[in-house]
């Protein structure tokens, strides 16, 4: 029974892997239950068994742990700087999170999956910075209308001016605002 359930979850987090990539890569529309299944090298039905739907999966595929860094770790005046490269990196690397941003823009659900994200998991990276811990919430969200801004114009929009800057300029660019977003007195 043991290898059983080894093997479901062996198969599960292959089906997983391989929505993550076409999601990523196709955006949800484009993306077949069909072709998943062909690459993860199963039957389409077995797709449908572990997730009972399209939707279901990218709502499991799209379950993203944003890895955030340690921002006490870093002195408050880089916070922003910090947060700021992690994001540039996740958006460079992470097309799940690409995925999902661009569904957000259309679907009710898909945006409701991206605000609980960004309001547990920025929220708690930030609110041992604020000097008001209860505006921890606020101020992820303000951090996050930058940094989702940034996504959206850079890797959605394809605006040239963002897609010409590298990583580093964008960093530059950005940082002071979150900076001031996670650590400044109350406005």
């Amino acid at each position: 029974m043991t290898e059983t359930r080894r093997s479901g979850a062996e198969t599960r987090e292959r089906i997983l892997a391989v929505a993550r990539e076409h999601f990523a890569r196709q955006g949800y529309d484009r993306t077949t239950i069909r072709a998943i299944a062909s690459e993860a090298q199963i039957d389409p039905s077995m797709v449908m068994r572990y997730f009972g739907s399209k939707e279901e999966l990218f709502t499991a595929a799209a379950s993203i742990d944003l890895a955030l860094p340690d921002l006490t770790a870093v002195a408050a005046g880089e916070a922003g700087r910090v947060m700021a490269a992690h994001f540039v990196r996740t958006w460079d690397s992470e097309g799940t999170l690409m995925a999902l941003l661009r569904r957000a823009a259309s679907d009710p659900q898909a945006a409701e999956q991206m605000r609980s994200i960004f309001a547990t998991q920025v929220a708690a990276a930030i609110a041992p910075l604020c000097p008001d811990p209860a505006q921890a919430g606020r101020r992820a969200a303000l951090a996050a209308t930058q940094l989702l801004g940034i996504a959206l114009g850079r890797y959605v929009l394809h605006l040239p001016p963002i897609v010409e800057m590298d990583a580093e300029e964008i960093v530059e660019w950005v940082a002071p605002t979150i900076t001031r977003y996670l650590t400044a007195e109350s406005a």
